[in-house]
């Protein structure tokens, strides 16, 4: 536990109506993609109303689905939804500082052994490779299997 300043804690602001809860968001600290990613994950659970009351302001409501909602569970939707939307600034900002590695993965694996390679170059190192017919344990169901013979397999696969 941390020694914070009472007046340095952020608390989600809130007006609670019959069957729903209404908030604002700051676009300084959440951005608009995480708000809407966010809402993408909600829109099950109640329905959802976005607005926008003022520049770098989303006001988000959130209606439930239950006829008679209490207070409680609207403040449990409210909260829900406020987790949600940190998840999706973090999942940006892990996203965007982990852009470089993420792109020269792909970079390798598409390119990476043979981006100079030619058609011919790939034939002749399948040419070198020794590619020996490895001897499959396949079973041949038409070879006595109609004699009431037990099956026969084309050849024993190396162990």
């Amino acid at each position: 536990m941390t020694d914070a300043d009472p007046g340095d804690l952020v608390s989600l602001e809130y007006t609670i109506d019959r069957r729903s809860i209404t908030f604002d968001i700051d676009e300084e600290i959440y951005p608009r993609d995480a708000t809407y990613g966010a809402a993408y994950l909600f829109v099950d659970r109640c329905f959802m109303f976005l607005s926008r009351p003022s520049a770098g302001t989303v006001r988000v409501r959130l209606r439930s689905r239950d006829a008679e909602p209490t207070e409680a569970a609207l403040e449990t939707l409210a909260g829900e939804f406020a987790n949600e939307l940190l998840n999706q600034v973090m999942r940006q900002r892990i996203g965007e500082s982990t852009a470089k590695i993420r792109e020269y993965y792909m970079a390798r694996a598409f390119f990476g052994g043979h981006s100079n390679a030619t058609i011919d170059d790939l034939l002749a190192e399948l040419d070198r490779e020794e590619l020996e017919e490895a001897p499959l344990d396949i079973p041949v169901p038409w070879k006595d299997g109609a004699k009431g013979e037990p099956e026969q397999s084309v050849e024993k696969a190396p162990e």
